[in-house]
């Protein structure tokens, strides 16, 4: 087409945007718009912004300016665009603002702009859509808000409440990219573990087969198409219980992302939070009686206002009990909205970071204790990469992409990316694993390099 239009992408924030991003670049090609990699060749330029914490907006903002001085003409959507003055007081002349998971809104303003193709090739189109991640992993979106109300937290005013995709049409897409040469599915929500909540379960159909809109459901039937499936954002409701069974099994990975954000019950509570640390410790024993592989991770946040010495004394003892294999830390910062601003007694700054390093410490030698234990064994790896040294960059069951470790097989220039090989841990880091070749799993799928979209993410 010698008028294509043409669209630049910029995509800020975590896997939930992310796929977000997905969408709105698989709708622009199933039209017949061209995207492109750099300002010069866009017609029109779309930032998916990220408004969750202050450095955050701060990104998102001088993403916005870069491309209005880049290219002058920009389209603002994703959660910062739920601020609608934020955006338009700093730069009063972008085409249009729209919030998060907003496809619909987005083209209806692109079409305004920059009128899509009369005739467009849908065929151009891979039955998947559009992704920003290598072929052999994708992101599967089950849901969109959250029903909490952390103190700390403005999703929902961003993202709304609750709701849930129906299952069947969940599992169809699961069911696409797996054919389309996907071999690890990760599983993202706000809150993963709510899943069907809104519809109170509701039983819906999957290839003529009744199936329960509810996450033990779900997962159980994601396991049944043959790649790794990795679950994000499990808040620990009693039947998460369900899921580690299933693991155990090899059905799932045995892999929980579960954000706890701190162990003592007064600050839970103040960030509303459920306050019961030691249950969750009596839960993480039982989860790894039943499943010795489990990989758990969390995040966390110190410094929260009225946080003592105390309190966060009682967060490192939690650490050191609980041995969590990945965890994250950040220093609390307040963002605009949210209830925890009004909280009395805040944290000085300089405490703030103090305790955070105090803490990552700390994790730094369980990390590294965990990872000491998995020498000599023989571990199966997804290959991501080949650098060029020759050196393989792979991920175990244990490594979410871009938030965790990865695996260094200092001997696998020939394994094919995007395929899975088994290797033997030699030595470890802090965060790494260090390996050589056991035996090659071949599968007759090709790897291909991934869409040229500009994109960035955050954990």
């Amino acid at each position: 087409m010698d008028h294509q239009p043409k669209i630049g992408f910029i995509s800020l924030g975590c896997p939930k945007a992310l796929v977000d991003s997905e969408q709105i670049l698989t709708r622009l090609r199933a039209e017949g718009y061209g995207v492109v990699p750099s300002y010069e060749t866009a017609d029109l330029v779309v930032v998916n912004t990220c408004g969750f914490i202050d450095a955050a907006v701060a990104e998102s903002l001088d993403a916005i300016g870069e491309a209005l001085t880049e290219n002058g003409r920009v389209i603002v959507t994703g959660c910062l665009g739920a601020k609608d003055s934020v955006v338009r007081d700093i730069h009063p002349s972008v085409l249009a603002v729209t919030g998060p998971h907003a496809c619909e809104e987005v083209l209806t303003a692109i079409h305004a702009h920059l009128p899509r193709p009369h005739d467009p090739f849908r065929d151009l189109v891979p039955p998947q859509g559009v992704k920003l991640t290598p072929r052999h992993y994708a992101y599967l979106k089950i849901s969109e808000g959250c029903n909490h109300r952390c103190t700390f937290c403005v999703i929902p005013q961003l993202r709304g409440d609750l709701a849930s995709r129906p299952v069947g049409e969940v599992l169809r897409e699961a069911e696409i990219l797996v054919r389309s040469g996907v071999k690890e599915l990760l599983i993202i929500s706000q809150d993963t573990s709510a899943y069907g909540a809104d519809v109170r379960y509701r039983t819906g159909f999957w290839n003529g087969r009744p199936l329960k809109t509810h996450m033990t459901s779900l997962v159980a039937a994601l396991g049944e198409l043959g790649v790794w499936v990795r679950l994000h954002y499990v808040y620990p409701y009693p039947h998460v219980d369900e899921v580690v069974p299933l693991m155990a099994e090899g059905r799932l990975l045995p892999y929980l992302d579960v954000p706890l954000q701190h162990a003592s019950p007064r600050i839970l509570k103040a960030m509303k939070r459920p306050a019961n640390a030691s249950g969750t410790l009596e839960r993480i024993r039982r989860w790894r009686e039943i499943c010795p592989d489990l990989t758990l991770r969390s995040t966390f946040i110190v410094g929260f206002p009225g946080e003592t010495e105390q309190d966060f004394e009682r967060l490192l003892a939690f650490l050191a009990e609980a041995e969590l294999d990945r965890v994250g830390c950040f220093a609390y910062s307040p963002v605009a909205g949210a209830v925890a601003n009004q909280l009395p007694d805040p944290v000085a700054e300089e405490v703030k970071q103090e305790r955070q390093a105090r803490l990552m410490a700390l994790q730094a030698t369980i990390s590294a204790e965990r990872l000491r234990r998995k020498i000599g064994r023989t571990l199966a790896v997804l290959v991501d990469a080949i650098d060029e040294e020759g050196t393989a960059i792979a991920r175990s069951t244990a490594d979410a992409p871009e938030i965790d470790g990865v695996v260094y097989v200092a001997n696998g220039a020939n394994l094919p990316v995007g395929e899975l090989a088994e290797v033997r841990i030699l030595d470890t880091d802090e965060h790494d694993l260090y390996a050589e070749v056991a035996v090659v799993k071949e599968t007759k799928n090709k790897p291909r390099q991934k869409d040229g979209v500009r994109g960035k993410r955050r954990s």
